[in-house]
């Protein structure tokens, strides 16, 4: 190669690292997931057998509130998590494709899983979670 054209690439090299530098990495970047609305109870399983699923509705409000049953407090959404609290209990569940969420814990009945499914997009909402 000319002396030239090692020159240029070499810049274009000290180019690439330098703007490389300034952009964050992909892997850093974070979206936020808006998992707010009405989500009913969609399909309950205890110790891995399928049962009739009772459940209140869960309500997600834009707010970062929620209610369940009489159970209110805050939530918050932390990757594919969304993390239930109040002032004593904490409460996590899983975001899954087809507008889930879905708690999986170990009840007085052993390990238990309830899929809770928003069903239907509010009027003028543009994104399901």
């Amino acid at each position: 190669m000319r002396p030239a054209r090692l020159a240029l690439h070499g810049l274009y090299l000290i180019v690439f690292a330098i703007l490389s530098g300034m952009l964050p990495p992909a892997s850093q970047a974070q979206t936020t997931i808006d998992v707010s609305g009405r989500y009913q109870c969609a399909a309950a399983k205890v110790r891995g057998k399928v049962v009739p699923c009772t459940a209140a509705p869960l309500t997600l409000k834009n707010d970062g509130r929620f209610e369940l049953h009489g159970w209110e407090g805050s939530y918050l959404v932390n990757g594919l998590w969304v993390e239930l609290s109040d002032s004593v209990v904490r409460s996590r569940a899983k975001i899954e494709p087809g507008h889930k969420i879905v708690f999986r814990y170990h009840g007085k009945h052993g390990w238990c899983e309830m899929v809770f499914e928003r069903r239907v997009a509010e009027m003028g909402k543009l994104s399901l979670g």
